[in-house]
């Protein structure tokens, strides 16, 4: 006997960020499937798919937002289900990774949560991961298997080429974003600075902005870093940059965290321009007006279809989606 077999999508995702998992679904032209998640009295998370998974290529979309280990363990619960259902293939997609900063030991005794929430991922039934802006790029050998690495950089380098304004200048906050604000200059034919910073040893969420490398008086300069959490580095960095002679200072990030007290060092910041991405979801009490949002729906979305269709991830970015 001979069979051949029809590939499926299936999309589900977790309920941690709607808006942008129809977004996805829309780009895809595929339905939502429904998960049917729910919590017994005590908190405990429940899922039952409303449809068969049998040898569907099953994408199981969460991001990990702010409350991020109920974000983390719904979606295990989610890949949990989606193995136990006979998926023939199960993709986790998580535009924002969660516990991404602790991808080493810093000092003795310290975890390193990255791999661990790689390895449960593996566990859980999980044989592929779609990301986007890793904190480190070393984070994709922490995972027993494929991990697409996506980048938001199209998005973020579209809207700045729309601004118009000329004679950018693109600045690294620190040394580990410079290959980044390099990928910016190229395309934008900027030049790039960097901000020299510390963090005093034992402190948590304080950061030192001492000096800067490069000639930014009378510059438009671009923070460009992956994540804005409580906003320290590139408030102190924005400061430092005024006081060499820029005249003006944006920040662009692809997640926007913006845990306390970011709203308020922002607001009341030397920063003209906040924009980040839709990776995590912005309540409107944390938006303000000095903040943009931008959709990363399509850079997902046609990575999903990619894996789907088995065909190149990177071919989307040109081969510039590894830093």
């Amino acid at each position: 006997m001979e069979l051949v077999t029809k590939k499926r999508l299936r999309l589900y995702a977790g309920r941690n960020h709607p808006e942008l998992a129809a977004e996805i679904a829309e780009r895809l032209g595929v339905d939502l499937g429904e998960p049917q998640l729910r919590e017994f009295a005590n908190g405990e998370i429940h899922c039952r798919f409303s449809e068969s998974v049998r040898g569907t290529d099953v994408f199981i979309l969460q991001t990990h937002g702010r409350e991020v280990n109920h974000s983390i363990m719904e979606q295990l619960i989610m890949i949990d289900a989606a193995k136990r259902g006979s998926a023939k293939r199960i993709t986790a997609v998580c535009p924002y990774y969660g516990y991404s900063r602790q991808d080493r030991k810093a000092s003795g005794r310290e975890p390193i949560t990255a791999k661990l929430i790689a390895d449960m991922f593996r566990t859980a039934g999980a044989e592929r991961i779609v990301s986007v802006d890793l904190h480190s790029g070393q984070i994709q050998g922490f995972f027993d298997g494929p991990v697409d690495h996506l980048t938001a950089m199209p998005v973020l380098i579209d809207y700045l080429k729309a601004t118009g304004v000329g004679d950018l200048l693109m600045v690294a906050p620190d040394a580990g974003r410079v290959k980044v604000a390099e990928r910016f200059g190229q395309h934008l034919d900027a030049d790039i600075a960097i901000v020299h910073k510390r963090r005093p040893r034992g402190s948590a969420n304080v950061v030192e902005a001492l000096d800067v490398v490069g000639a930014v008086d009378g510059r438009c300069c671009v923070l460009v870093d992956d994540m804005i959490d409580t906003a320290g580095t590139v408030c102190a960095a924005a400061e430092l940059l005024l006081a060499k002679g820029a005249t003006d200072v944006w920040t662009m990030a692809t997640h926007g965290v913006l845990s306390d007290p970011a709203i308020d060092r922002l607001k009341n910041s030397a920063i003209s321009r906040v924009v980040v991405t839709n990776t995590l979801p912005v309540p409107p009490d944390r938006q303000f007006d000095k903040l943009e949002v931008l959709s990363v729906a399509s850079v997902v979305a046609d990575a999903i279809d990619a894996v789907f269709e088995d065909t190149s991830v990177s071919e989307i970015f040109g081969g510039e989606n590894q830093f």
